[in-house]
Parts: structure tokens; C-alpha cells; sequence
């Protein structure tokens, strides 16, 4: 097989899973459809010098990320409508719980994103993002506590 032919199989692959991905991180379903444009851009221009150190889908989505992590980063983001038809995402858990994930402050978003929605290991995303094991665990920590206070109203002592 080709490279040409290796690459559209790998699209074919990854297209699906990376666009929900991106569609979460950056909440508009057409800046997620050019964040994966873009990442499989760079993809195809980094083919050869893939080392195969970790899977063809961690690769994809540590340059997703990094992708979405500059849109974001560019002043006009703030500034544009990102809200997201979660039906077009086809993602099956909960639209509430998704929006709440969403929410999140980007650090928790990511480790929640990549640990429960793309089931990589604590060490994936460690390796993925630059991290420390620690520091994944604890940002996943922060991410269900904040999600379970607001799920359960808070968890503050009603008695007074």
C-alpha cells in the first residue's frame, strides 16, 4: 500500500471520532470540521517522520488537540456563536452531561475528553499532552468533582 492509499485509510479510520473530538473541544461544528481538515493536513505531512511510538490514533488526536488548542487561542474565538447540534456529533452519553463537560476549564476538558470519550490510559494522555501521571490524575480529579457538584446540586450542607 501507498502512502496516498495508507493516508485515505486512515481518514476513513479516524474522521468519525476525531471530528466529535474536536466538535466537543472547540463547540462549533465548523471550525471542528476545519480543525480536522488541519489535522489531517499536518498528518499527511508528517507521515514519514511518524515513529509509530504510540498508535496512528493517539497521533491524530495529540495534533487534533494541538489544533484546537490555536483556534482557540486566536483572539476572534471568543467572540463567534459555538453553539453545537450535539445531534450531528452522534456522541450516545448524556446531552447534558456532554454540555457540562464542555464547560469544563480546558485543562479538565481535556484529560475528561481524552480518558471517558476516546478511552486512552492515564499514561496516553500523560505522554499526549506533555504531563506527569500526577498531573493527569489530579486534573481528572478537579474535573469529577466540579461535575459532581454540579450534578448534585453543589454538594453543600443543607442543615445550616
Amino acid at each position: 500500500m501507498d502512502k496516498e492509499q495508507a493516508f485515505v485509510c486512515m481518514m476513513e479510520r479516524h474522521e468519525k471520532e476525531l471530528l466529535r473530538l474536536c466538535c466537543v473541544y472547540l463547540k462549533d461544528v465548523n471550525m471542528a470540521e476545519d480543525a480536522v481538515q488541519e489535522t489531517f493536513l499536518k498528518a499527511y505531512k508528517g507521515m514519514d517522520a511518524f515513529r509509530k511510538e504510540s498508535s496512528e490514533k493517539t497521533w491524530l488526536i495529540r495534533i487534533a488537540v494541538n489544533v484546537c488548542r490555536d483556534m482557540r487561542r486566536n483572539a476572534w474565538f471568543r467572540f463567534v456563536d459555538r453553539r453545537v447540534d450535539l445531534e450531528k456529533m452522534q456522541i450516545p452519553q448524556s446531552h447534558a452531561l456532554l454540555l457540562s463537560v464542555m464547560e469544563l476549564p480546558r485543562k479538565q476538558m481535556e484529560v475528561v475528553l481524552l480518558y471517558y470519550y476516546e478511552r486512552m490510559t492515564q499514561k496516553e494522555i500523560a505522554s499526549m499532552l506533555g504531563l506527569s501521571d500526577v498531573s493527569v490524575s489530579k486534573r481528572l480529579q478537579k474535573a469529577r468533582q466540579r461535575l459532581r457538584e454540579e450534578w448534585e446540586g453543589g454538594g453543600t450542607d443543607e442543615r445550616g
